[in-house]
């Protein structure tokens, strides 16, 4: 019998002769029992005692020094501190492509030179450190180059209410050209046939369209977000409208772009942006992008796969086709409610309404981008070979051109003063208005080509679907409350912008100052500027008024003599 740490312990020899006896015995024999009682007995230990050594004698045990993980050649402390060093000497030295100072070369450089930190300049004694010892403790206390580096925990957000955030992004279609495109450049080649998306963040409701275009284009990205925005026909399919809360999108042309900017201000969508990257630390930039890049991949493996049966002629026949698909897309099943997106896009509408979308001259208005220029001493102005006439006194005066991307009018804007709309007087003709030239035979030849081709083709049920059957309407009878446009007009084009401005162009309809009417008729042109200082009101009111009038007894103003 043997006594290890104060407790009885039987020989090891007879536990190996005690287990060759046992196993020469069924597992549930009598005689088990017996035998391991008397062995107990014989050394003096339990029973229990006596089956657990026999659990634990050919158990491995584990070789290991009492003070691993701590180290013998430098305290604890200091070498916690020399990794610390080490780890952000690399983090100092790392690249965009990951490349930094190794482990060996950071340890040369603490011996010969020293670091400079924040308690003064420390050097590190000679051999006090090797590779394999300081690369082992950077592993084992977290300091290693992946987890120094790796980002924050990432935040996953839903927004409570449909339209609250909408997610924008453009993608190059798998098509990448259409055979006809509707417009191009001369000299530039066919254009890029690219996808822009919108997402609902809260439904996962989508809205795509196709659109040619050279790079990032700022102008069909507007028309794009204004055919997001604007109104569906019922028969669509198509339920995503109105103008949202909030606009989600990454650092490219478009946001940057001070255009985009002001029409999302005038409509009063605040524009959200990733964090560039080392903006915030170690967050890596644009992590949130998964709502609006999952439908790009299914669209491009679900519909655009189609293509390669029947390809759209051009970037209308193609919107043609997608549409068709999205009305098919927003009908399946919510991420995570158990209805179809179209529906939780429509049950979580804000209680007020969704903010309706003005129209389309007034969306063109917003779109307008000012330039710095120099008016010429005729009162002229030169833009991209249009001239345009100014007033006269804006002649030799440095102005600030208000140039819209979807108008052909010139405002000018000098001091706190705006001017216009001004349209061309000389230079090119303006689009729209210019004459074209006979057709050659050879056109004529290329338009019968392409009319008798377009007659040509297969059935091409799979992408136009069957038209017997109706697609129906997701919205059903169910009327969506509105809240107006509230127009900022922010180039008073609408309102007068005071009554000084207001009694200017009275003075101006009229033809001679106020000053020269009547005080009964002057107290009526302050209580209509008291009343409203719409442009279209107040001019209406006083050419009913003076213009329409007869001869009176007093000094006032006649038809008479304003036609004179």
């Amino acid at each position: 019998m043997m006594v290890t740490g104060g407790r009885l312990s039987v020989p090891p020899e007879s536990l190996v002769g005690l287990r060759r006896r046992l196993d020469t015995m069924p597992d549930r024999h009598s005689d088990r029992a017996e035998m391991i009682k008397q062995a107990a007995a014989l050394y003096g230990v339990s029973t229990t005692t006596l089956y657990r050594q026999l659990r634990t004698l050919h158990r491995p045990r584990p070789m290991r020094r009492a003070d691993r993980g701590r180290p013998r050649k430098v305290p604890i402390a200091e070498l916690e501190r020399w990794c610390e060093i080490i780890a952000a000497f690399k983090l100092r030295t790392t690249n965009k492509k990951g490349h930094h100072l190794s482990t060996g070369r950071t340890i040369q450089l603490l011996e010969d030179y020293g670091a400079e930190t924040p308690d003064g300049l420390v050097r590190l004694p000679a051999n006090t450190l090797t590779r394999s010892m300081a690369d082992r403790y950077l592993r084992q206390w977290g300091y290693d180059q992946a987890r120094i580096s790796r980002g924050p925990v990432a935040v996953r957000f839903q927004a409570e209410r449909s339209n609250d955030l909408w997610q924008f992004d453009l993608s190059p279609s798998d098509l990448k050209q259409v055979p006809q495109p509707l417009w191009a450049e001369a000299g530039r080649g066919a254009p890029t046939l690219m996808l822009y998306s919108i997402v609902d963040d809260r439904s996962g409701v989508v809205y795509q369209e196709y659109r040619c275009v050279y790079g990032e284009d700022v102008e069909a990205a507007l028309r794009f977000l204004f055919n997001a925005m604007a109104t569906k026909p019922d028969d669509s399919g198509l339920v995503l409208q109105g103008i949202p809360e909030a606009i989600y999108a990454d650092n490219g042309p478009i946001t940057k772009s001070r255009v985009f900017q002001r029409v999302l201000e005038c409509l009063g969508i605040r524009l959200m942006t990733h964090l560039p990257a080392g903006k915030d630390g170690r967050r890596v930039t644009a992590r949130s992008k998964g709502k609006v890049e999952r439908p790009f991949r299914t669209v491009k493996e679900a519909h655009e796969t189609l293509y390669h049966f029947h390809k759209p002629e051009n970037e209308a026949e193609a919107n043609l086709w997608l549409h068709r698909y999205l009305a098919n897309y927003n009908g399946q099943q919510h991420r995570s409610e158990p209805h179809s997106r179209s529906d939780d896009w429509l049950r979580n509408l804000p209680e007020a309404g969704l903010r309706a979308m003005c129209a389309w001259e007034r969306y063109c208005a917003f779109a307008r981008e000012p330039e710095r220029r120099l008016v010429a001493s005729d009162a002229r102005i030169s833009v991209d070979g249009i001239t345009y006439e100014v007033d006269p006194d804006l002649a030799g005066e440095t102005v600030l051109l208000w140039w819209g991307l979807f108008d052909r009018d010139l405002y000018v804007e000098h001091g706190e003063r705006r001017f216009g709309p001004y349209a061309p007087v000389g230079g090119p003709i303006p689009l729209h208005r210019y004459r074209s030239h006979k057709k050659t035979r050879g056109e004529e030849r290329a338009d019968r080509i392409a009319a008798l081709a377009d007659r040509l083709g297969l059935p091409r049920a799979a992408l136009e679907g069957n038209p017997d059957i109706a697609v129906p309407s997701t919205l059903g009878h169910r009327e969506i409350a509105r809240v107006p446009f509230a127009d900022p007009d922010p180039y008073r084009e609408i309102t007068f912008e005071n009554t000084v401005r207001a009694k200017l162009a009275i003075a101006d309809l009229l033809g001679r100052p106020l000053a020269r009417l009547s005080v009964e008729e002057r107290d009526w042109i302050n209580g209509v500027l008291t009343e409203t200082l719409s442009k279209s009101t107040v001019l209406a009111r006083v050419r009913e008024r003076f213009m329409t009038s007869r001869p009176r007894s007093g000094q006032g103003v006649t038809g008479e003599e304003i036609q004179c």
